[in-house]
């Protein structure tokens, strides 16, 4: 069984211009442990997706459809009382911005030792003991000092640290991180990525990771899915989709990706690669392969048909009616 399973999920939206189909029909898995990242262009459907998952997505004028399952046990059945005590608890969340996600009002401490609190049952000294534990945990150092201090008086960084330690306070046994780099320089990225790798071996905690940095996914993730206008259009492990992406939006945003040796003497030796046209508007609707406008190898075909997702080799699956397909394996 696994941990999170979705099926057929689909988030629309009521708006003047019609219904916005965020995600359109997604479905993918994450076992215990395991790290799955969700990559696309802003606007995609990554992080309307993790919201799905927690339903934190407000009805309406959102509309929530598909299957969400969690240990087995369908989260769309549960009250906002037994989910309240799932979030937070068995899954939890690291949101874009730590800034405006923490409350600036309250300490750090009180931040973490509430979540405890409601979690655990823990009285106020087992939780503030807590609270010190975890911010140890990921590498804030005087602990015993920060935990009383106010969001305001920490760096970026620092920020970003609480709320991981924040996030994993309950032993959590999925871990939701939502861009949980941006904003930070190089440096500071590689000790995030650092800590929640550390955290993942430690704790066993499973991991999905939403981004749109393919550099954060190669170091980070084990299998990846590509979005695209609110659908999956490939999946593989990360080896594999990085050595051969097979969908032709996979391969513009790697070929859109800087290099090194690309500027030489102040001049670029190659002009960088762009994806030519715009993102489709998700209130039409569509027909045929999503990505047809856009893609330099649409055909006929491609405008009317809608590819599907279809395994091209073995655990790699692309929706592309030319994406270059393998024999399959011998898994005897």
């Amino acid at each position: 069984m696994k941990l999170l399973e979705v099926r057929d999920l689909q988030v629309h939206f009521e708006t003047d211009k019609g219904v916005n189909r965020a995600v359109d029909g997604l479905s993918f898995s994450i076992d215990t442990g395991e790290a799955l990242a969700i990559v696309g262009e802003s606007g995609c459907g990554k992080s309307v997706t993790s919201m799905s998952v927690l339903r934190l997505l407000p009805t309406p004028p959102g509309k929530i459809a598909g299957d969400i399952r969690f240990r087995g046990e369908d989260l769309s059945t549960k009250s906002e009382r037994e989910m309240r005590r799932l979030r937070g608890g068995e899954i939890s969340m690291i949101f874009q911005e730590p800034m405006s996600s923490l409350n600036p009002v309250y300490t750090i401490g009180r931040q973490i030792s509430e979540a405890v609190r409601l979690h655990t049952g823990a009285n106020t000294r087992a939780a503030r003991k807590r609270a010190i534990e975890v911010l140890i945990l990921v590498g804030i150092p005087s602990p015993e000092k920060r935990v009383d201090e106010y969001p305001h008086r920490l760096s970026g960084g620092m920020r970003q640290r609480a709320m991981i330690a924040m996030a994993l306070a309950c032993n959590p046994a999925l871990l939701i991180a939502d861009e949980p780099t941006t904003a930070l320089d190089v440096t500071i990225q590689a000790q995030i990525l650092d800590l929640l790798r550390d955290l993942r071996k430690r704790t066993n905690t499973a991991i999905l990771l939403i981004t749109h940095d393919l550099g954060v996914v190669a170091e980070f993730a084990e299998r990846v899915m590509v979005m695209y206008a609110g659908r999956k259009v490939e999946e593989a492990n990360v080896a594999d989709l990085f050595a051969h992406p097979r969908h032709p939006y996979t391969q513009g945003l790697m070929d859109a990706v800087p290099k090194l040796g690309q500027v030489r003497s102040g001049k670029m030796s190659k002009a960088l690669a762009e994806i030519p046209g715009r993102v489709p508007d998700l209130t039409q609707a569509f027909e045929g392969c999503v990505f047809a406008p856009r893609c330099p190898r649409a055909e006929d075909v491609c405008t009317h048909l809608d590819p599907g997702l279809e395994e091209k080799a073995d655990g790699h699956f692309a929706a592309c009616h030319f994406a270059p397909k393998e024999a399959a394996r011998d898994k005897a």
